[in-house]
């Protein structure tokens, strides 16, 4: 039998050692992960609004310049959020409609998809959408508060009224929700919460994982 015997290691020798390990975890040839990755997890804000759209035309230009359509890859958009402004998920979702005329954007909502977080999951290419099993979705009206004199604020409140009637048509047509559900769910004037299985019998997602 061989009995090795125990040695204590000075700390060169371990930093030498724990340098090797190091070197050992890298498979020559072997190419590192090609992730295509956005996140949005906060509320959707103007200036979280510009790293966004730049990532989504940076990747999607990423994958116009693939010679190989092997190579190609979808856009990987992980949404948790409370929502935010609806000027700026108006924005982001004309973003991803352009970009997916190059690119599948697969959508994948967890934690929370409520607000504008439900438009943008919805967005995604059909098919491809997924929510995880736990995730809350809420939808609601648009809300809007101003002050000033009379003749400004109905001005504004038609101007809201109008980007109401935006959000949910484009909402309906990314989603299997008829105009009629939609008006019922917005006239309880409450937040309206759904689970996975039913954002999916809706048409927000398409997979539960």
């Amino acid at each position: 039998m061989k009995i090795s015997k125990s040695k204590t290691l000075s700390s060169e020798e371990e930093k030498t050692e724990e340098e090797e390990s190091q070197v050992m975890l890298i498979v020559p040839g072997k190419p590192e992960p090609d992730l295509r990755i956005i996140g949005l997890f906060t509320d959707i804000t103007e200036d979280k609004l510009a790293d966004l759209v730049q990532g989504f035309y940076y990747l999607n230009e990423v994958n116009v310049l693939e010679e190989d359509e092997e190579e190609k890859k979808p856009i990987e958009f992980i949404i948790s959020t409370y929502g935010g402004s609806a000027d700026a998920m108006m924005t982001l979702y004309d973003i991803m409609r352009l970009v997916m005329n190059d690119t599948e954007i697969h959508t994948f909502g967890v934690g929370k998809v409520m607000s504008a977080g439900v438009l943008l999951l919805a967005a995604g290419t059909k098919g491809k959408r997924k929510i995880s099993k736990n995730c809350r979705v809420m939808i609601h009206s648009v809300i809007g508060a101003n002050h000033g004199e009379l003749h400004n604020l109905v001005n504004e409140m038609e101007e809201i009224q109008k980007l109401q009637e935006t959000y949910s048509t484009c909402l309906i047509k990314e989603t299997k929700i008829t105009k009629r559900q939609l008006k019922k769910m917005l006239e309880r004037k409450v937040n309206v919460y759904l689970t996975a299985e039913r954002a999916v019998e809706l048409g927000i997602a398409d997979i539960i994982v």
